[in-house]
């Protein structure tokens, strides 16, 4: 959807950052999941869940009780360092390097930084050259943030990894399904964001959107896969850091987007729950949504 690229930058967006005044993706490497512990995957057992629980949004409505096959997830995020070599064995080319090279007013992927010029409520510019690997654009890079997670991938990048690695995106049910799992007080629905005095389990906003971000989590951008600990499942950052993508159609030429990211403000959107969703255009990129993997239950991939 190249054509409309421009015209639903701003809606769609704001939609889906919870957003935040933004600054360059934060470096540290100073926490975080070790070499030995990333690829790994968790077994879900089947089961039933309510979907939509306590819902905050129309769109995440009705609540319906749904029984899901077993799966296996991946722990966390897929991480820069992951994705470059995935780009290393395949040659593959990313939808936003793609956009890049065809240039014209509606090349890019879009950014979200105060720096673009941008204010108000619209800090979002499409940036020519935001790519996985210059995530701000020309002159950036992802030195420091090889376990971060990779961001300027579309859906169509986001399954491309997916079957290199032998799996496949979640299902906006199964995704949901897990994260509802492994949040820790299952009577509150934002308990993967924040303990019970409110001091910050994930990566999202603190402050008032889009004034000031404290950054009490630590973080003005993403933090690499692992900082906040598992949830109950052993699963991390299914709440916050990213948003990911999932293989469930929202609409036309849309899927679904499911966890919220560093840019989700409680006085935004409140996305950081297991219930919330949002549609994204299935070619759109920017530098807050990425993914993870599962595999059916019982099978090993080719990594």
């Amino acid at each position: 959807m190249k054509t409309t690229r421009q015209a639903c930058l701003m809606a769609a967006l704001l939609l889906t950052a919870c957003s935040k005044a933004g600054s360059p993706e934060s470096a540290s490497t100073d926490c975080g999941l070790t070499s030995d512990k990333l690829n790994m995957f968790i077994h879900i057992d089947a089961g039933s869940f309510k979907k939509g629980a306590d819902p905050i949004y129309p769109e995440e409505a009705p609540t319906m009780t749904l029984h899901v096959e077993a799966f296996d997830l991946l722990s966390h995020e897929v991480t820069n360092a992951e994705f470059a070599t995935f780009v290393e064995e395949t040659g593959y080319v990313t939808d936003a390097e793609r956009s890049a090279e065809a240039g014209g007013p509606e090349a890019g992927s879009a950014v979200f930084t105060v720096s673009s010029g941008a204010s108000g409520l619209y800090p979002w510019k499409l940036v020519p050259g935001a790519t996985w690997k210059t995530p701000e654009g020309p002159g950036s890079d992802i030195s420091g943030r090889e376990r971060h997670p990779v961001v300027h991938v579309s859906l169509a990048d986001a399954r491309a990894y997916a079957a290199w690695a032998g799996g496949r995106l979640p299902s906006e049910v199964e995704w949901e399904y897990a994260a509802s799992l492994g949040i820790p007080d299952a009577d509150r629905p934002t308990s993967g964001a924040y303990d019970e005095t409110g001091k910050p389990r994930a990566n999202t906003w603190q402050g008032i959107f889009p004034v000031v971000n404290t950054s009490d989590d630590g973080f003005a951008g993403t933090s690499p896969a692992g900082c906040f600990g598992p949830d109950k499942i052993g699963a991390y950052d299914m709440i916050g850091n990213v948003w990911e993508w999932t293989d469930t159609p929202y609409g036309q030429n849309t899927h679904t987007i499911k966890g919220g990211s560093y840019l989700c403000a409680d006085n935004f959107c409140r996305r950081y729950r297991p219930a919330a969703k949002q549609p994204e255009e299935n070619d759109f990129s920017s530098n807050h949504i990425g993914f993870r993997i599962v595999r059916d239950a019982g099978t090993s991939g080719a990594q």
